[in-house]
């Protein structure tokens, strides 16, 4: 198999794809974090429709606020001030080609931000009416079927006297059902519902009596003075540098050296479908001059494995596992819903004023009973209890050409009639030596004891707590066609992990060239080292010997536009992973895709070819796929196969469009996939999107 993939790279040089458009803008921000968080179950909503809101209504370059540039997540604290400085010094923009005066905006940054700004003269007006909101609105509806071609064994018939007893068998269908209504004027309203039901889960009879599984409504207004937004509902909140509080997912470390920077959204609408990452209550975000206060409350329902203890007085109960999964397919997963009730509350007040922001944030977060999970060696430190309480201190400073910015946190909880909790802090700058060189640099320190649950600072574990690290990226380009990213996190881990039976350390080093000639043309390689901790394999029950786990990664990448309509992109990927107490480990995959998306015809397609061929699950690849809108899809390769896919898009009108995908893997050496409930006899596994919008 390798021997064909090597026969093929002449053939792959050859196909390429991807002019810098929406499309391949809003998938360079989903694979950024796709790839830190190596996860196949992603929902990314939120950061999609913002770009898709900004290419329909692109932003005025002469009434944006620095809140509507960050919205963006497209340019850098410095830039943005670079704007506003240059607005504020010489008035309004005459024309577009003004921003290229800007000190720190290069032509890439311009042609990235193109589909999304235009410069007018005329003030957007800031008063919303009725009349007009209703006129101007939008509503969308979408429908979306996804069933399981494959037969598992979960689904397999038994009579139910095996199916009540039993934690291998769904009770539901395999199909997966979602929709979602949703009323929006520009970004200062949204009123929405949706709804979802996982494969496996019940549709309107058993533990679903309702219909879907997940149920989730919200409404939002953004834009006044004084109360600068409102939330009721579902919703999600960030503070500072995501150490304290942040409902959502960040960007993790990257090619692109900004994204080490969390940008907060105060409030935001929730209108993804996961089932745990989000507030429901109310909140709210007052402004007065330069000041600002957000005050917010929720109370939901969360997954847990409830256990009862005997006493002399009563019977107690307690927590041992939260499950944040939202899978209610089994009689343990349905035993488990609602099992706790979580309740959160928070302040946060902000100061801003020129160039200059600093926050102070106090977070609640308590149980209606004792969570209580079993104690090891690597989670002693970890919460335990029904109260936890946070507060934060967070800054931003932009002066000229540096940003400088961090967050410091200290938690505190009662267990065992002791006040227990830790210290996190984050500290970091972004320096724009040149208008072709920026550096970014990151220090953190999150003690083993601190705890917050909602959390998405800058982290190698995952976890902001037990980690101390060091990060240096830079950005550099070269000349018109050359580039240069790179990176290198060193960290430590001062306590035990999990896997990992005692204090240890790492280090992460990225190198990316790019070649991009013209538009129509970008090539890259990439070369990623991680050195991680890891028991060894090799153990005799006694002390277990930490060893390093040095994974590495080579890629290189092409995109071409052949003409207007199609576009080509190829790329390969070679992993090899040396661990001492394992045998040498490899993996290598080539895909080549195809998209064709004519200007005249309301139809698109997309096709993908791929093979691979890795060692074991270790050496796996994952890969970001095209697929319908709001459908995220990074699936891993690994064993030895090939996968396909076909994405369709056609537009009815101005009023409906529907997108359909199929998707096959072929493994060469497997005669069943997966395990468990999961389980596939055979060789193939397929999935299948069909989804239709409607727009009013």
């Amino acid at each position: 198999m390798r021997f064909i993939f090597f026969c093929l790279i002449t053939l792959f040089f050859c196909f390429n794809l991807l002019s810098q458009d929406k499309t391949q803008i809003i998938q360079q921000r989903i694979e950024f974090i796709s790839e830190q968080l190596e996860s196949e179950e992603i929902d990314l909503t939120n950061i999609t429709l913002q770009l898709n809101y900004y290419f329909n209504h692109p932003l005025n370059l002469n009434s944006a606020t620095e809140e509507d540039l960050e919205e963006l997540n497209l340019l850098t604290s410095v830039q943005i001030n670079d704007l506003l400085l240059h607005r504020k010094r010489f008035g309004k923009f005459i024309s577009i080609f003004e921003i290229q005066a800007l000190k720190f905006w290069d032509l890439s940054t311009i042609r990235l931000l193109e589909p999304f700004i235009y410069v007018d003269d005329k003030l957007d007006n800031l008063h919303i009416t009725f009349k007009e909101a209703i006129k101007q609105g939008k509503v969308e509806w979408f429908l979306r079927y996804q069933p399981t071609l494959d037969k598992k064994a979960g689904y397999e018939d038994v009579p139910d006297s095996v199916s009540e007893n039993s934690n291998n068998y769904y009770h539901g269908n395999s199909d997966k059902y979602y929709t979602r209504l949703r009323y929006t004027y520009k970004t200062n309203i949204s009123i929405g519902i949706t709804a979802e039901k996982d494969a496996g889960e019940q549709f309107f009879k058993g533990a679903q009596q309702q219909g879907f599984d997940f149920y989730s409504a919200h409404a939002f207004y953004k834009g006044g003075k004084y109360i600068k937004s409102v939330a009721l509902g579902d919703y999600q909140i960030q503070v500072g540098q995501g150490l304290n509080m942040w409902s959502g997912y960040a960007f993790g470390k990257s090619a692109d050296v900004a994204t080490m920077k969390r940008t907060a959204m105060p409030i935001r609408p929730y209108t993804s479908v996961d089932e745990s990452r989000f507030m429901r209550g109310a909140a709210l975000d007052l402004g007065f001059g330069d000041f600002s206060l957000l005050s917010f409350a929720s109370v939901k329902n969360v997954d847990a494995v409830v256990n009862i203890a005997d006493s002399s007085l009563e019977d107690l109960e307690f927590v041992s596992t939260i499950n944040l999964s939202g899978m209610h397919r089994t009689n343990s997963e349905i035993e488990k819903r609602n099992g706790l009730q979580e309740y959160i509350g928070g302040v946060n007040l902000r100061y801003q004023n020129n160039g200059l922001k600093l926050g102070l944030a106090a977070i609640y977060q308590g149980y209606d009973k004792e969570y209580s999970k079993d104690v090891k060696p690597y989670n002693q430190f970890d919460f335990r209890g029904k109260e936890n309480l946070s507060f934060s201190g967070d800054y931003n400073y932009v002066y000229k050409n540096i940003n400088l910015f961090g967050e410091v946190s200290k938690n505190m909880y009662n267990h065992n009639d002791s006040i227990k909790g830790g210290l996190a802090m984050v500290h970091g700058a972004l320096i724009f030596l040149d208008t072709r060189l920026s550096v970014g640099l990151l220090y953190r320190r999150y003690d083993r004891d601190y705890t917050t649950f909602y959390n998405a600072g800058f982290s190698e574990g995952g976890k902001i707590q037990n980690e101390n690290g060091f990060y240096t990226g830079l950005n550099f380009k070269i000349n018109k066609a050359w580039s240069i990213s790179s990176y290198v996190d060193i960290f430590s881990f001062p306590w035990m992990k999990y896997g990992v039976d005692a204090p240890s350390s790492g280090h992460e080093f990225l190198f990316q060239p790019t070649y991009k000639p013209n538009k129509i043309l970008k090539i890259y390689a990439r070369f990623r080292q991680q050195v991680k901790p890891k028991n060894s394999r090799d153990s005799d029950n006694t002390v277990t010997e930490i060893e390093d786990v040095i994974q590495r990664n080579y890629r290189i990448n092409f995109d071409y536009s052949i003409s207007e309509y199609f576009k080509l992109k190829s790329r390969i990927e070679y992993v090899t992973i040396n661990r001492p107490s394992n045998a040498f480990e490899d993996g290598i995959i080539l895909t080549q895709d195809l998209v064709y998306k004519p200007k005249s015809f309301p139809f698109s397609m997309s096709l993908r070819y791929a093979l691979f061929d890795t060692d074991s699950y270790d050496t796996k690849i994952y890969t970001y796929e095209n697929n319908a809108l709001y459908v995220f899809s990074v699936p891993s390769y690994y064993y030895q196969g090939s996968r396909a896919y076909i994405l369709l898009k056609y537009s009815f009108v101005k009023h409906l469009d529907i997108w359909m995908k199929y998707g096959m893997f072929i493994y060469n050496n497997r005669q069943s996939i997966s395990s468990g409930s999961e389980e596939i006899k055979g060789s193939r596994r397929s999935d299948f999107v069909i989804q239709l919008r409607f727009t009013f």
